[in-house]
């Protein structure tokens, strides 16, 4: 990383994203209006909801029969019902219930609030919600491909959602899916500035940049959904690895 830099740039004037809607087309079109050749070095982040419209991750309300586990967490933490019933269904244990708060183990082995399930920025909010995609990585790894069949460059791609963080306050970026991209990079061995050996120290690479893509999305109305980002080797010499590899395994989970 001799020379670190990296630029962000947020691509403005993205259509509405609807279900079915391809969105390498629609990335690759945002690109020309910026006059951005993507090359192969670049890193494309894209906000997890953008993917799920795609995907046609909707749930309907009315459709959704509560169970009786469902109704006693709604009292204690004070949602609707129906949405604490899927959030139920997303997940594999239910961390923390408290009022206006439900922190679960999401089934792709995220803990994060309310599964993940969301009514911000969709429409028919009111009746309406929107899941994680099936398989983040999958996800990443498809619209990868078929970026490269639009532009003839193969850039990275991370998908992006935000969660809160044990004993800090707000929502940071993270990355849940991850193509070509050295996510996690071990520094385990390497020595310090002083020659001192560095024994537990892993970077968070892809949930580094995620996070500051995720300042240029916004997390309201801003409308920008997809960040390009160009000035680090993103390999580092590292293997390309999935998002889920990040995820720390239970049994190093030492907050039980």
């Amino acid at each position: 990383m001799n020379g670190a830099s990296l630029s962000l740039l947020a691509l403005d004037g993205l259509p509405e994203i609807e279900p079915g809607m391809a969105l390498a087309p629609v990335i690759a079109a945002a690109l020309k209006r910026h006059d951005w050749a993507p090359s192969a070095d670049d890193i494309v982040f894209v906000c997890q909801k953008i993917v799920s419209k795609s995907e046609n991750r909707f749930l309907d309300l009315a459709n959704v029969e509560v169970s009786e586990e469902a109704r006693k967490l709604a009292v204690r933490c004070e949602k609707d019902p129906r949405l604490v019933e899927i959030i139920l269904r997303e997940s594999t244990e239910v961390i923390r219930c408290a009022p206006r708060v439900l922190i679960v183990r999401h089934r792709l082995g995220l803990v994060m609030a309310n599964a993940g399930v969301d009514q911000s920025n969709i429409p028919n909010s009111d009746s309406h919600v929107l899941l994680l995609p099936a398989d983040p990585d999958a996800s990443a790894a498809a619209l990868r491909e078929a970026l490269f069949q639009n532009l003839g460059a193969s850039p990275a791609v991370v998908i992006t959602d935000t969660f809160g963080r044990p004993w800090r306050l707000g929502v940071c970026g993270t990355a849940i899916g991850s193509s070509g991209i050295a996510t996690l990079l071990d520094r385990r061995g390497a020595a310090d500035r002083f020659g001192r050996k560095l024994l537990v120290t892993q970077v968070a690479v892809a949930d580094g940049l995620a996070a500051a893509a995720t300042l240029l999305m916004g997390e309201a109305a801003e409308g920008r959904p997809v960040v390009i980002a160009r000035g680090l080797q993103r390999a580092w010499g590292g293997k390309a690895a999935r998002a889920a590899d990040v995820i720390r395994p239970l049994i190093e989970d030492l907050f039980r």
